[in-house]
């Protein structure tokens, strides 16, 4: 048997159009999809596009994609499908090296991000660093070797969106709209990795954020800026393709419980009626 498990994001840092074609800066978070593969009989509960990568990595190998019919999957998932939480990619990317390692054989972060986005838009929780990365082509794909010490409170609501369905859209011209407002976005984030700040940080993906509202709204969008405004959090983000937010803060600079009971008075909660506490985290399949 071999076994692998890739994160979750909290739907992205920044995502729009930047630098001549829509982009993405995932935002990792302690929630995992955990595959493993073994040789034997295919079982009942399986997602599709799990064997979907299962057949692309035998054929990258040499294989012939039919041995996947002599290989069973398996899967556990903590993360809330088709709401903006790269569930999808955490699936696939699991399955790609899961099977990789089941042919002791081992793939690049290039090859893996090639097999993904043939199947799928791709997030770039894949990788282990903050990735800037065209999700669509992976033609695009930089680095940025940084950390941050952000606790999330993740607003999750009832509305689900597939990113498939919202890819299909008609967005060109809101995404062109926002593209200066985005290189703004990208030139905080840049400062806010050149200076480890967390509060950049936070001023990049609320940026981010507001510009996403033309494109795809999120309910109380406002209510939860002036919240962000007066706890004096580092900033929120959103599922630019999905249907949560998040509240960027440090446990050990900010009032959480204020936070919590702030969400509460204002209402807040009776549109994201589940709320989580998560920890950003390093990318990277494991």
């Amino acid at each position: 048997m071999a076994e692998a498990y890739c994160p979750a994001s909290c739907g992205e840092l920044l995502q729009g159009w930047i630098q001549g074609g829509e982009k993405l800066i995932s935002c990792p978070i302690s929630w995992y999809s955990t595959v493993s593969v073994t040789q034997g009989k295919p079982g009942r509960y399986e997602r599709p596009r799990m064997r979907q990568m299962v057949k692309k990595v035998l054929i990258h190998f040499g294989q012939s994609p039919l041995f996947a019919n002599n290989i069973c999957i398996e899967f556990e998932s903590t993360i809330p499908v088709a709401k903006g939480l790269a569930s999808s990619t955490a699936d696939i990317a699991a399955a790609a090296i899961a099977t990789t390692r089941l042919l002791g054989q081992s793939l690049s972060d290039e090859s893996l991000a090639k097999l993904c986005v043939s199947i799928e838009p791709t997030d770039s929780t894949i990788f282990k660093d903050l990735t800037l990365f065209d999700h669509q082509t992976a033609q695009t794909r930089r680095s940025f070797p940084w950390l941050p010490d952000i606790d999330i409170v993740l607003l999750e609501s009832p509305q689900t969106l597939l990113t498939e369905e919202f890819h299909l859209r008609n967005r060109h011209s809101l995404l062109l709209k926002q593209a200066p407002n985005l290189a703004r976005a990208l030139q905080q984030f840049q400062l806010a990795h050149e200076k480890q700040c967390c509060h950049r940080l936070g001023e990049a993906t609320t940026l981010s954020a507001i510009a996403s509202e033309s494109v795809l709204p999120k309910p109380k969008f406002r209510q939860l800026l002036d919240l962000v405004e007066h706890s004096g959090i580092y900033g929120l983000n959103v599922a630019h393709s999905g249907s949560v937010i998040g509240l960027l803060f440090n446990h050990r600079q900010h009032d959480i419980e204020h936070l919590l009971s702030t969400l509460q008075q204002k209402q807040l909660i009776k549109y994201y009626p589940q709320t989580h506490l998560v920890k950003m985290v390093a990318g990277g399949v494991r």
